[in-house]
């Protein structure tokens, strides 16, 4: 059955309670001192049933003391009833709730003149002009206005005929958001533990669903759904929900928290915000100021900070602003918020959240986070995920870091994602988004660098890459640096060989000069076979003078990279016949000593002719390289 949420709202005394209790037959006052004097002091809720709708009633307290327990309800409408008393017309909390109603977004209603049954015609034709002028360009302009009795039924069935329009009018919830429910109510019922309402403002949560509890990030298990006081196996978005949860004790919830899929989403105390002020605000709103913030159903306090000069938002006037919270809450891109002045508690502005996790600003990066704003305010979700991840800079955003500040499902965002690659804007660097000038900086500074190296270092064959990714990629994520290579490589800008990269057009060019050096270096080695010089030695042998050493060692360098010489260890240099030859030695040894195919130190400075000097080096190298095992103080040829 389809349903919509409808929220009260109106002056104290004004009839909403009696209004709710008139067309449901249920009293949605529930506490006792509520009913003892006769107002409503918390929430209230109630439904009622119209043939194939049903409409749940969030019935919510009129005096400017209880304005706070308004707003815990107000958040999770889909529409307004207005409520003014034919015997009093438009009083302040009226003008307050219904501000409240238009900084929260809320599109959709209808105004209820009630008490008629205690004036004449001319005082009803009154009000309900001084009504019209209120909602005068506003979202209730042209909304129907029906009058009735809550004592007599006069119009109740007019305004039953007029819900289900207005219930025709407004629109499903979307289904792209993922599972949120924050929590207006919570209290405990015998024999079931701790139980949580509230409006589901997207999403689903059904009978044994793991959930988050945030801002506190406890796991719980939900025992239970119920539906308008009907046990259900899923309640689905728009819908008013108690939940009966489990692994958590009453005494750790609280109004304001929220109910979440797990790992989705985040908490925050820092929000980028649009500010607008209203008209009747008494003051501008300064930079600095200390205000009560309303968002969802959390009450907090924090400060305000004006991210547009002069500093400060004058009555009627919208700006970007950030908000620094006291406190930690839930917030999503685009969900609206209330703001309440410190002292006295009045409403005197709200807006929209455009970045839920931002960062404190400095002053120079003002003009940058205005564009990004301004980009964010923008209807098209893929422009807006490609503003999140340029304000994210070198190290990107996974798709999970996007869920937690736009609340989309995983397959939406990832289409939203797609929509931006393919319009240039970002990159998926192997499961990390990246603005995709921040990923042609990367690669365009790599092909720099690797210029730069081969033109200081024309005989080295490469840079190591994790010389690169240090460089370059310290403050990114791993998969950004593979990305960026593998683009490179797959272009064939550069070619990595043995973990170091050169540019592929890169050739090592010797001089007459150098190759004479090189072969006289390898002639050295091949002649001492395994019983090699110390390099300072071979370097001597060769006519190397101590200013040509750096410059031999790159020679050097080079034969070990093209495989002519092999590194026993640090300074120690076998030529590649030398090894060939150890390791054809070896094996004719093993084939005459099968099975066991020992050796011992002794036999092996026979078998290679050499002295204990080198035999201990040569013997750990071959460990090194496999081709030797030990076996206590002998070795085992494999």
């Amino acid at each position: 059955m389809p349903s919509i949420v409808i929220g009260t709202a109106g002056h104290i005394d004004h009839g909403k309670s009696s209004l709710v209790q008139a067309l449901t037959g249920k009293n949605p006052d529930r506490l006792p001192e509520e009913k003892r004097r006769g107002i409503t002091i918390d929430l209230g809720f109630a439904d009622l049933e119209l043939g194939d709708l049903r409409i749940g009633f969030v019935d919510v307290p009129g005096h400017e003391r209880f304005v706070k327990n308004m707003l815990a309800g107000a958040h999770g409408i889909d529409a307004v009833a207005l409520v003014i008393a034919a015997d009093e017309g438009v009083m302040p909390q009226t003008r307050e709730h219904f501000d409240i109603c238009r900084l929260l977004g809320v599109v959709h209603g209808l105004i209820v003149i009630t008490k008629t049954d205690l004036v004449e015609e001319e005082m009803l034709s009154l009000v309900r002009a001084e009504a019209a002028e209120l909602v005068a360009g506003s979202f209730l302009e042209g909304a129907p206005m029906i009058a009735v009795s809550a004592k007599t039924a006069a119009g109740l069935e007019e305004l039953r005929a007029t819900l289900r329009q207005v219930a025709a009018e407004t629109p499903a919830r979307s289904a792209d958001f993922v599972t949120r429910l924050p929590i207006d109510r919570v209290f405990t019922m015998k024999g079931f533990g701790a139980v949580v309402t509230g409006t589901l403002v997207s999403g689903q949560i059904s009978e044994g669903d793991e959930l988050e509890l945030l801002p506190a990030g406890a796991r719980v298990r939900v025992r239970g759904v119920q539906v308008h006081g009907a046990a259900v196996r899923s309640a689905a978005a728009g819908q008013r929900t108690a939940v009966n949860l489990a692994s958590v004790e009453l005494s750790a919830i609280e109004r304001g928290m929220v109910l979440a899929e797990v790992t989705r989403l985040a908490t925050t105390q820092i929000l980028d915000v649009q500010l607008k002020v209203l008209e009747s605000a008494p003051r501008a709103l300064r930079t600095r100021a200390r205000v009560r913030v309303h968002i969802g159903s959390a009450e907090v306090l924090g400060r305000v900070r004006v991210l547009n000069l002069p500093g400060e938002i004058a009555p009627g006037e919208s700006a970007f602003a950030q908000l620094r919270l006291e406190t930690p809450v839930v917030a999503l891109h685009g969900e609206r918020f209330i703001i309440r002045s410190y002292s006295p508690a009045i409403t005197i502005a709200g807006g929209v959240v455009l970045d839920p996790l931002a960062a404190k600003h400095r002053g120079r990066e003002l003009a940058k986070t205005d564009e990004r704003l301004h980009e964010l305010m923008r209807p098209e979700r893929a422009r807006k995920l490609a503003a999140f991840v340029l304000a994210a800079g070198d190290q990107g955003m996974t798709l999970e870091q996007l869920i937690a500040r736009m609340g989309l499902k995983d397959t939406v965002l990832s289409a939203a994602a797609t929509e931006a690659e393919r319009a240039g804007t970002i990159t998926n660097a192997n499961g990390v988004f990246i603005s995709t000038a921040n990923f042609e900086k990367f690669a365009d500074a790599v092909v720099a660098e690797m210029k730069s190296h081969h033109k200081r270092d024309p005989l080295s064959r490469g840079l190591a890459r994790e010389v690169l990714r240090e460089r370059f990629f310290s403050h990114s994520a791993p998969e950004v640096f593979r990305a960026v290579m593998n683009r490179l490589e797959s272009k064939g800008a550069v070619v990595t060989e043995k973990d170091l990269v050169r540019l592929s057009e890169h050739t090592v060019d010797l001089s007459t000069a150098d190759t004479t050096l090189r072969d006289k270096i390898a002639a050295i080695y091949q002649a001492a076979q395994l019983e090699p010089p110390t390099l300072d030695r071979a370097l001597e042998t060769a006519g190397v003078t101590p200013a040509q050493r750096t410059h031999a060692r790159k020679l050097l360098q080079m034969l070990l990279d093209s495989g002519t010489l092999v590194r026993v260890h640090a300074e120690m240099f076998l030529h590649v016949s030398a090894s060939d030859r150890l390791r054809a030695l070896l094996q004719d040894f093993a084939s005459q000593h099968e099975p066991e195919r020992l050796l011992d130190v002794p036999q092996f400075k026979t078998l290679a002719s050499v002295s204990r000097k080198y035999a201990i080096p040569l013997l750990e190298y071959l460990d090194s390289e496999r081709i030797t095992r030990r076996a206590g103080d002998k070795r085992i040829i494999l």
